[in-house]
């Protein structure tokens, strides 16, 4: 795992892929932070995490789209394939490169708190609780986003396939109360994102909506280790 790891790390960092990617999350925590914390007085960072969730929903997607549909595309995942590793090894390495670069790229948030902690007094706890939020929440998209890489060797596909997925978890707070059926109404709910990653936003650490992250991205991440195993021996 850990040679499939580094190789998706340089491959992040070879191509403007890696360097984008964090420089659009800092460019935009930057701006917010400043625009409504240094010059709008806000003294906590809990609407920049709120307003993160729906940012970070269409960010990854562009991400993840390369991460197995460009080796298949280019037929080194045949090499892969072939190479003394297993299916699960190839995908938590590529699972865990991309989380690495997302995780570096939110971590600009924790540099707006030390800031922030100049000028107000900053609830550590609080912020604690909004990072390990965005974190999870990521890396149940991720996952759910490389299982989608795993279908296809067009990136277009895999990413709008995940823009997709990031806009009907968008939906499902809005189309849960529409539904007149309570058992897909409650199924709405009960998937919905947004409900479970507001009380992070709070600096609320629900040990349920945790356990539904980790779930999400340990399916997912199933998932694709099954589609890489069907591939391995068609």
């Amino acid at each position: 795992m850990s040679a499939v790891f580094a190789r998706e790390i340089r491959s992040y960092f070879k191509s403007p892929l890696g360097y984008v990617f964090v420089g659009a999350v800092c460019l935009f925590t930057g701006l917010y932070f400043y625009a409504y914390n240094l010059y709008g007085g806000e003294p906590t960072l809990s609407r920049l995490y709120a307003v993160l969730f729906s940012v970070v929903l269409f960010l990854i997607p562009i991400l993840t789209m390369r991460l197995i549909s460009e080796d298949m595309r280019a037929k080194t995942d045949q090499l892969l394939m072939t190479a003394p590793v297993s299916s699960a090894a190839v995908a938590m390495g590529k699972y865990f490169a991309a989380l690495t670069v997302y995780a570096v790229a939110i971590s600009s948030t924790l540099l707006d708190a030390f800031v922030l902690s100049r000028f107000a007094d900053v609830g550590w706890a609080q912020v604690a609780g909004n990072f390990a939020g965005l974190l999870l929440l990521g890396g149940a998209l991720i996952a759910v986003c490389l299982f989608l890489s795993s279908l296809t060797e067009s990136q277009l596909i895999a990413a709008v396939g995940g823009f997709l997925v990031s806009i009907l978890l968008i939906l499902l707070e809005t189309l849960a109360p529409l539904v007149s059926n309570p058992l897909l109404k409650q199924v709405f709910r009960w998937l919905n994102f947004s409900t479970r990653y507001t009380p992070f936003t709070y600096g609320v650490f629900a040990l349920e909506n945790a356990v539904f992250f980790l779930s999400v991205a340990a399916l997912f991440a199933t998932l694709t280790v099954m589609r890489l195993e069907r591939r391995r021996w068609s």
